[in-house]
């Protein structure tokens, strides 16, 4: 393919790809095919010569798109949004264009000085403290900042690597032994509510460090008292507790932990804090669900998926610390075939010590785009609508009367249930009976193909979880969402009566 037949193809992309959007509301939002469906169709080993741009297109539509769900459609209510935008979209091809693998300063400057900028306007949008900023207000450097990561289970790891880092220099200003140190990594105890997300179960099996899962109160949070009490426990067992993960806004409910009261307890013990607020921290733009928020300034780590909520195409985490002396220095490994700035290295940050892989994309430039073509009031107006949808949503379901909210509706997530009281409350079976019947209803939606949407349980449970938060929905899919609630509710009532 030479340039002039790229020239001519890529407009044929972008026409493909405007047509899906235009159409995304007449397809149905889940895919129905079975496990192992694609293998049967692909050839079994790959072409031996070139293949025509025409076949490739006819295979996505006829074989690829089948299987695909349609997260970008304003009919999906699953899991929490995955966004995406227009501009988002230039701002990822602009960043192939240039395709720079820019693990460090020298590498492309304006990869990571761009980064460097965008993070900074982020950190202030959604109202950080200026400890988290890269450039202090009299211009010079600071000693925090944000870095964008794939995902937020990759903050989450970069963040308890630096805190481990922290620890063990603890430990080492105490005066304990090398030895003590190099084998106390079996000791290390991280904390976290029966709420949060599986990422810090996961960053614990690859650190190699303890777990401790503490029982969330009645409103699904981790509380000061819970945490104080685990900690004190596992201090007089003789193990080292060294971070804590508060969130803001859970995946199951969209619960926020006591961020003040575990600050208080991270404070007192040494630990760092993380605040894991994967979805709900795009809301920060928003200066009225700043309240819910407080706390989070006296974090040592703070992370939010732009990807999630924000009008910017997956992947994009924005991870920001307070302080990036154990990021850099846990993770910082130098050979002779990565040079580093000589002279002064104001500015200069080599991004490649503030993460996992070595090389790393040009992210920068979608959020860029975001950022400056919605600007701060189209992104603020995005977030607001889709809060409202959602207290409508609410409004609709308790003025229904078949069904309950389970949890507090702050943001875009209404999690409900059909409640006990519409069928025989007599029946020895009734909570196994209700159980069966929300679960019915979520098959049942999803079978049904107008709106996609999950369940999950709380405290064994059964509940419904549709997320409002598409970039291409509408208050129109919202009462359509409603509509195939009663709809199959009714039904699924009647079988369970």
């Amino acid at each position: 393919m030479d340039v002039n037949e790229f020239r001519a193809r890529g407009k044929e992309m972008i026409d493909f790809i405007a047509d899906y959007y235009e159409n995304l509301d007449n397809v149905s939002p889940g895919s129905k095919v079975q496990p192992g469906y694609l293998y049967k169709l692909m050839p079994h080993e790959a072409p031996e010569d070139p293949e025509s741009f025409e076949q490739i297109k006819s295979d996505i539509e006829t074989k690829i798109m089948p299987g695909i769900t349609h997260w970008q459609s304003g009919n999906f209510f699953g899991w929490y949004p995955s966004n995406n935008s227009f501009p988002s979209m230039l701002g990822d091809m602009a960043s192939f264009m240039f395709n720079t693998v820019g693990f460090s300063w020298i590498c492309s400057p304006a990869a990571t000085e761009l980064e460097t900028v965008v993070m900074d306007w982020l950190g202030k949008l959604i109202g950080l403290d200026k400890r988290f900023m890269s450039i202090k207000e009299d211009g010079t450097e600071g000693e925090g900042g944000g870095v964008i990561q794939g995902t937020a289970s990759e903050a989450h790891m970069v963040a308890m690597i630096a805190a481990k880092e922290m620890k063990l220099d603890y430990l080492k200003m105490r005066g304990e032994s090398d030895e003590n140190i190099r084998t106390s990594g079996h000791k290390l105890v991280a904390y976290f509510s029966d709420q949060t997300h599986s990422s810090g179960q996961k960053a614990c099996n690859v650190i190699g460090c303890q777990a401790r899962n503490i029982e969330s109160d009645k409103h699904y949070r981790l509380t000061k008292e819970s945490l104080q009490a685990a900690i004190k426990q596992d201090i007089e067992a003789g193990l080292l507790p060294f971070f804590v993960c508060a969130t803001f806004g859970t995946t199951n409910t969209a619960a926020i932990d006591d961020i003040p009261g575990i600050a208080d307890v991270t404070e007192a013990e040494n630990l760092w804090l993380h605040v894991d607020a994967a979805y709900a921290g795009a809301a920060l733009a928003c200066p009225e669900f700043r309240p819910l928020a407080c706390g989070i300034e006296r974090a040592d780590s703070f992370n939010f998926n732009p990807h999630k909520w924000m009008l910017t195409n997956f992947d994009c985490s924005a991870l920001w610390v307070a302080d990036a002396k154990y990021l850099v220095q846990s993770l910082s490994i130098h050979r002779e075939y990565l040079p580093r700035v000589k002279g002064s290295t104001e500015f200069v940050k080599d991004y490649r010590d503030w993460q996992l892989p070595l090389g790393r994309r040009f992210r920068a430039l979608k959020l860029w785009f975001v950022m400056r073509m919605y600007g701060a009031s189209g992104i603020r107006a995005h977030i607001r609508e889709h809060v409202k949808q959602a207290k409508w949503l609410e409004q609709q379901l308790v003025a229904d009367g078949r069904f309950e909210i389970m949890a507090p509706v702050k943001f875009g997530l209404v999690v409900f249930r059909i409640k006990p009281g519409v069928f025989d409350a007599s029946a020895d079976d009734i909570d196994d009976i209700v159980n069966n019947a929300n679960a019915e209803l979520v098959k049942c939606i999803n079978n049904d193909g107008r709106v996609f949407l999950v369940g999950t349980k709380l405290r064994g449970i059964d509940v419904l979880r549709p997320a409002i938060g598409s970039s291409h929905g509408t208050f129109e899919n919202t009462t359509q969402l409603f509509k195939v609630i009663q709809d199959c509710s009714e039904m699924v009532i009647a079988q369970f009566s």
